[in-house]
């Protein structure tokens, strides 16, 4: 990973923001600070699942593991304003990268039409010696697709058939990324962050005894991303992979 000094984010003109993610809690692991922030501001945001994350409880099946997933990240994304939850109901575990991903994906952009996208993740590590997961990978990758699609009459086209027009996304963002950019000074929203990965009690639950708690666990991302902003008054800072389009 990169240690260079991140840049900020230039939000002027963002009004509103998709966030894409492959399963319940992706977004509370810092994201959501972020989310904090901005819903505090005005801004418009919504949350895209492709699944219900249905296969991450060992022991629960996951019949009863989907739904209580999805209460919990209805209840998580309340904590920082969102009011907006849609799921894909892909199968936890088996997304696959390809056209049939890219137009969900495009297709939920443009009912929505955000300004900014934020989605996770693409590479196949989060860090050195840190593998990244397979969901988290394709999804990335189909997002950061989708977004060009979103804006192409031609890609897709029974979208604009189905009354979805086209609409082009201004910035497209990867948050726990090894490739960061820029960040989001999210000093002071930290605690809505911490308070948000609570709401996921029964996942937060089923983890191993030694798994850090919901707190370390975010200060542990923002503190991260605050060091590489070199502003001392910035002590929490959600680091981001950006591309302007």
């Amino acid at each position: 990973m990169s240690e260079s000094e991140l840049q900020p984010l230039d939000e002027d003109g963002v009004e509103s923001v998709l966030c894409v993610v492959a399963h319940p809690d992706d977004i509370e692991y810092g994201t959501s600070a972020a989310v904090a922030r901005w819903t505090d501001a005005g801004t418009r945001v919504s949350y895209y699942l492709l699944t219900r994350g249905e296969a991450g409880i060992e022991g629960m099946d996951p019949v009863q593991a989907a739904p209580a997933r999805a209460d919990e990240e209805r209840a998580s994304a309340a904590v920082v304003g969102v009011d907006r939850v849609d799921f894909a109901d892909l199968r936890d575990g088996t997304i696959e990268y390809g056209i049939p991903l890219r137009r969900l994906v495009a297709a939920q952009i443009r009912r929505t039409r955000p300004d900014l996208v934020l989605t996770l993740n693409r590479h196949e590590l989060f860090g050195p010696g840190r593998l990244n997961q397979a969901d988290h990978r394709a999804v990335g990758l189909a997002v950061l697709d989708a977004c060009a699609d979103a804006g192409n009459r031609w890609i897709h086209p029974e979208l604009a058939q189905d009354g979805l027009e086209p609409w082009h996304v201004k910035v497209l963002a990867f948050a726990a990324s090894p490739e960061a950019t820029h960040y989001v000074d999210v000093t002071g929203h930290a605690e809505r962050a911490v308070a948000s990965l609570e709401e996921h009690r029964l996942y937060n639950s089923a983890l191993p005894q030694d798994f850090p708690g919901p707190r370390e666990i975010v200060e542990m991302s923002l503190r991260g991303g605050a060091q590489r902003v070199g502003d001392p008054e910035v002590t929490h800072a959600l680091a981001l992979e950006v591309y302007v389009r």
